[in-house]
C-alpha cells in the first residue's frame, strides 16, 4: 500500500487545473454538508439513501421509499461519487485526485477532463452492480472516478517521478509505473477474492478501465502516452541547429545553398 504525496509533472497546456480544484471543493463541501461532522446521524442517513447507488433500485430488484427518493435512478451513478463517509475516506481519495488529477486534466482539457471523471465514476457503479446485482447496501464515494484517473496517469506518465509513502512510512520518489501497476493490480486481484466486501473493488476495476479505454480517446491529439516525446518540425529546427552552433534561423540560412552550389 502507498500514499501519493508529490509528483514532479509540470502543466503544458493548462495554466491552472480548475476542474480537479472543483471537484475537489465540491466533494468536501458535500462532505461537510452530508457527513457525520456537522448534521444529525438521521440526514446523514437519508442522503447516503437517496444519493447513493443502490444495486437493488438500479436493477429494480427493490424500491426505495418515496420519502428517500432524491433524485432519479439513473442520476445515482453520478451522485454516489461526491458522497464519503468518514473523513479518512474523503482525505484519501481527494489527495489522489490532486496529485494526479492535473496532468490528466492538463492532457484532455478542461471539459473533457470533467466529462472522464464522470464516466469513470458511472463506470464504477455499473461494475459495482453488476458484481452484486441484489445488494441493497448504497455504494458511496469517489473511488471510481479516481481509479480511472490513476489508470489514465499509468498510461500518460509512466516514467515521472512520485514521492510516495510506501507502507504509510517511507517517503520515497519512484517512476510512477512502478506504485501505480502495484496500486492497479491490487484492484484486479481483490476483486476476484472480495468481490462483496466492505470496499467495493468492483468501482475500482470499473472506474480503472473506463480510464484506460477513455484517456486514449479524449487525449489531445499532441499528447502521448508512455511520456513519448512527439517530435515536431520546429523540434528538428531546433536540433540541427544545435549539431550547427548556430540559433534555428541562422542554421536554416547556412544550409540554403548558393548559386555556385556551397554553403555559405
Amino acid at each position: 500500500m502507498f500514499i501519493p504525496l508529490h509528483d514532479a509533472n509540470s502543466l503544458k497546456h493548462i495554466k491552472v487545473q480548475y476542474v480537479t480544484i472543483s471537484l475537489i471543493v465540491i466533494n468536501t463541501l458535500v462532505w461537510l454538508l452530508t457527513g457525520p461532522l456537522l448534521v444529525p446521524e438521521e440526514f446523514t442517513n437519508a442522503a447516503t439513501m437517496g444519493l447513493g447507488y443502490i444495486p437493488a433500485i438500479a436493477f429494480d430488484y427493490a424500491h426505495l421509499a418515496p420519502n428517500l427518493v432524491l433524485v432519479p435512478d439513473d442520476v445515482t451513478y453520478l451522485t454516489y461519487s461526491f458522497l464519503h463517509g468518514d473523513f479518512w475516506h474523503l482525505a484519501g481519495n481527494m489527495l489522489f485526485l490532486w496529485v494526479f488529477g492535473d496532468n490528466v486534466e492538463d492532457a484532455l482539457g478542461h471539459f473533457r477532463f470533467l466529462v472522464f471523471y464522470l464516466l469513470c465514476a458511472a463506470a464504477g457503479a455499473l461494475t459495482h452492480g453488476l458484481i452484486n446485482t441484489q445488494s441493497q447496501a448504497p455504494l458511496i464515494g469517489a473511488s471510481g472516478a479516481i481509479s480511472g484517473v490513476v489508470a489514465a496517469y499509468f498510461l500518460l506518465h509512466p516514467k515521472v517521478r512520485v514521492w510516495v509513502l510506501v507502507l504509510f512510512r517511507i517517503p520515497l520518489p519512484l517512476p510512477a509505473f512502478i506504485p501505480l501497476a502495484f496500486w492497479i493490480g491490487q484492484q484486479f486481484f481483490m476483486v476476484l477474492i472480495d468481490p462483496e466486501g466492505d470496499v467495493s473493488w468492483g468501482a475500482h476495476v470499473g472506474g480503472i478501465i473506463a480510464g484506460l479505454i477513455l484517456v486514449v480517446i479524449l487525449r489531445r491529439r499532441d499528447v502521448p502516452l508512455f511520456d513519448r516525446t512527439i517530435v515536431t518540425p520546429r523540434a528538428v529546427r531546433h536540433v540541427e541547429a544545435a549539431t550547427t552552433g548556430a540559433p534555428p534561423a541562422v542554421a536554416e540560412t547556412i544550409k540554403k545553398p548558393t548559386p555556385w552550389g556551397r554553403p555559405t
